[in-house]
């Protein structure tokens, strides 16, 4: 069989469970992410920057050579998951989408990327009307993006009906990926009876046509579910090599074309498993170097090799459930493991309560849409190029697109709550929310907030509200934890909600702490004060204004009065009145003012009584990541009384301490604390500040580490600092031309972390070195004979081979 027969393409299914406040439509801070922000964050760092600039080392584990896997490999980005990146990491993002170009030029037009279902909605369990929004928005989205447009689409799940299949095609949709055990009979193309097929036994090895009701045809490649399987949990990802031969061992000596193709979760290369993508990199390598082998991706091989055979899919199938799609809707038995007695029997009410709303909003939606646009449904399906690019500019040209009429702006704020009301009630069908083990868990909460947010703007727009009717409902669903589903949705759910009136409250908490509070953008909101005033006397603040909030997603707006006294710590009383006149404001301003002066700050909460109503918030009211700002604000005041008490311990005992450990005498908890709290803090000072010219006092701090056996207290977080400041520091060693006394520098700093032995990952510094190494060998950046071994012993601090001609990236 000749080389060109064997191909082979890894598909890997990149998504994130939304992570984003429904309300303010940002991510917030996720403790169990630290050191990072949230989990969108920390992924990225271990899997998504790492995979377009992997590493492949040598016998030595040097690094020789650096390459972007998403070049080589099919792929496809969750909608919700490249919008964040697209603002967090824009160099990642970028890379994505320079990778899908580079591979139309390797595979003969046919880019790496495919598309995804928007909202990763499990489409056999949606209605008609979703499964075209759903769709419609994954591809425009990816157009928007890609600058293409797609020729395969990535089913959430791999969950699959006939109806699914059918809107694919109707948007020239060309192929999708399944489960090997969704494939239920096959048979030759122009034979007559089907062959049905065992469990799991399909021959992945070559693409398949499904012949559609309606007359449309799509394509289906099925992957190989034991290399899949593998990766994902047979530790295939422990060597490139081996994982590569796993491909070449599954082609057999047909003469036909074949090709041996994987999909799984993306993330398994490098969040899952440890520099795994390295192992990919790898493994792509000894795939490319191997004389019969050709790498491919499914739009590729499905132009040169047609379908030759027919499929017929099991209904209601996906991948991740052996019961179909009954882990969406039922207690099938599917679970992630680890809480013995518990039962998933809420996951059918829960569904019932979210199909229940979803068809109480679709008439609210029909009727007062109809009055604005000529066809609500062709409307909604274009929404997504709002969401896009949400600018005054884009909402005025989806106005234009589909009024009937020209509308005054009050009419446009409850067209657009409409719209959202319409895409929440899809956000809420979001596969994560059932995919775990108990209705409570961040993911169903999460679900439950666009559900919340939907019922909000139903009630704006209608006047009606379901809240009471979807209470009840939670209520008659089970917990495994609670005494019913309505427990969490009470704590976690509703006090996330927001409005104006929140926000205004938030604002004026925040303007106390901000510097240029007049005007501030924040979220999805724009704050422009009229009137603003802000007062110190000593730990004390008082300000008051007069404000407007808008929505820059519905353009509602509120006009409103405030005043907010800081007390100093964590206390803050506030006050919020949206109707307070202008005459008023000037009586009320004037008396709080000549109060504070007076250092009564008991008259000054007296006249912020008598002149709002007695409703107050505090700080508690201030939204998670703002109430964090201020609170650490607060917080280091106090830790630098602690830091200076323990440093006078330190210093005025070291001596004594010494002498202590010397005698083989236990030193006492509390010297051993300062100690610990000193150098730990001393470290991080050392890499956070701006100066790292003192490397005498970095191995002081070294020393003194090794002495006293202090333990790091936040390990990832020293490890994630030193990182990125080796990073910042190579940037600047690039930027000036590689100064020598610079570079004497970081490599001294490197050789103490050497005698560290902390497991540092240095993948950002290395990609960097790399390109530099590249730049000097093209004479793009120059480097003095004086240094240039200096700076090859750098390359070998950071484990990249600088001995080797570079081998320029395919």
């Amino acid at each position: 069989m000749g080389a060109q027969q064997k191909y082979v393409c890894i598909h890997g299914h990149f998504y994130q469970p939304p992570r984003e406040n429904a309300w303010l439509e940002v991510v917030e801070m996720q403790d169990s992410a630290a050191p990072f922000h949230d989990w969108n964050e920390r992924i990225n760092f271990e899997c998504y920057s790492p995979n377009h600039a992997a590493r492949i080392l040598d016998h030595a584990q040097q690094i020789i050579k650096i390459v972007n896997n998403y070049t080589k490999i099919s792929f496809n980005f969750g909608p919700t998951l490249l919008s964040w990146m697209e603002l967090a990491d824009p160099r990642a993002y970028q890379a994505i989408l320079d990778a899908d170009k580079r591979s139309q030029e390797l595979y003969n037009g046919h880019g790496c990327a495919i598309a995804q279902v928007h909202s990763h909605l499990i489409l056999p369990l949606a209605n008609q009307k979703d499964k075209e929004t759903q769709v419609m928005w994954g591809i425009r989205d990816f157009e928007y993006r890609f600058k293409r447009k797609p020729e395969g689409i990535w089913l959430s799940e791999t969950a699959v009906d006939t109806e699914t299949l059918e809107v694919l095609a109707q948007y020239g949709i060309k192929y999708t990926i399944l489960a090997p055990r969704q494939a239920k009979a096959v048979r030759r193309v122009g034979e007559k009876h089907w062959h049905q097929l065992p469990h799991d036994s399909v021959d992945s090895r070559r693409p398949y046509l499904v012949n559609l009701p309606s007359g449309r045809t799509i394509s289906v490649f099925f992957y190989h579910g034991g290399i899949a399987q593998g990766v994902a949990f047979d530790g295939l990802l422990n060597n490139g090599k081996h994982f590569a031969q796993q491909f070449i061992n599954a082609f057999d000596n047909r003469s036909e074309p074949q090709l041996v193709h994987i999909a799984t979760d993306g993330e398994s290369y490098g969040h899952h498993h440890r520099r795994g993508e390295m192992a990919l990199a790898d493994c792509i390598q000894s795939l490319e170097d191997h004389p019969g082998i050709t790498l491919t991706n499914y739009g590729d091989f499905l132009e040169q090799f047609p379908p030759t055979y027919e499929i017929q899919i099991h209904e209601n199938s996906s991948w991740s459930c052996v019961h179909g799609v009954e882990r969406w809707r039922s207690n099938c038995g599917c679970h992630t493991g680890g809480q013995p007695g518990w039962d998933q029997r809420w996951r059918k009410p829960l569904r019932d309560t979210l199909n229940w709303l979803r068809d109480e909003l679709i008439p609210i939606y029909e009727k007062m849409a109809g009055k604005y646009i000529r066809d609500v449904w062709s409307a909604r399906n274009d929404y997504i190029n709002t969401l896009l690019n949400r600018t005054i500019a884009s909402q005025d040209a989806f106005v234009e697109r589909h009024a009937i009429r020209p509308l005054k702006e009050a009419e446009k704020t409850d067209l657009f709550r409409l719209m959202e009301m319409q895409r929440h009630a899809m956000l809420m069908f979001t596969s994560c929310g059932w995919f775990f083990n108990e209705i409570s868990g961040i993911e169903t909460d999460q679900i439950l907030q666009y559900a919340n947010r939907a019922i909000y703007y139903a009630n704006q727009v209608s006047g009606l509200d379901f809240h009471p009717e979807f209470l009840e409902r939670l209520k008659n669903t089970p917990s495994n934890i609670h005494k019913d589903g309505s427990v969490s949705y009470l704590k976690n759910v509703t006090p996330a909600r927001v409005d104006l009136v929140r926000v205004g409250m938030h604002y004026a908490a925040s303007s106390l702490f901000e510097e240029y509070p007049e005007e501030l953008e924040f979220f999805n909101y724009i704050a422009k004060s009229k009137q603003f005033h802000r007062y110190e006397a000593g730990n004390q603040m008082l300000a008051y204004g007069k404000t407007m909030i808008k929505s820059k997603i519905t353009r509602s707006e509120k006009h409103f009065s405030f005043a907010v006294l800081y007390l100093g710590q964590q206390n803050i009383i506030g006050n919020i009145s949206i109707n307070m006149s202008e005459d008023q404001f000037e009586e009320m301003a004037e008396k709080l003012k000549l109060a504070f002066f007076s250092t009564n700050l008991g008259e000054v909460i007296g006249h912020m009584q008598s002149y709002f109503a007695s409703e107050k918030y505090t700080i508690w009211h201030l939204f998670r990541d703002e109430k964090r700002k201020i609170l650490k604000q607060i917080t280091d005041k106090s830790l630098d009384q602690v830091e200076k008490a323990f440093r006078e311990i330190y210093n005025d005992n070291y001596q004594l301490m010494t002498g202590i450990a010397q005698s083989d005498i236990p030193v006492p908890a509390a010297y051993s604390s300062a100690v610990e709290f000193i150098i730990n803090n001393d470290l991080r000072e050392y890499f956070n500040s701006g100066n790292l010219s003192n490397t005498r006092e970095f191995k002081r701090l070294a020393n003194e580490l090794k002495k006293w056996k202090v333990k790091l207290t936040d390990v990832q977080g020293f490890k994630l600092a030193v990182s990125e400041r080796i990073f910042s520091e190579l940037q600047v060693l690039k930027a000036q031309q590689i100064p020598q006394e610079r570079l004497v520098q970081l490599v001294n700093i490197l050789e103490i972390l050497k005698e560290l032995k902390v497991d540092l990952n240095f993948w950002k510094a290395q990609n960097l070195y790399y390109s530099m190494l590249q730049d000097i060998k093209k004479e793009v950046l120059s480097v003095e004979a004086t240094t240039s071994t200096l700076f090859l012993h750098l390359g070998s601090l950071l484990s990249v081979r600088a001995d080797l001609p570079v081998v320029a990236e395919a």
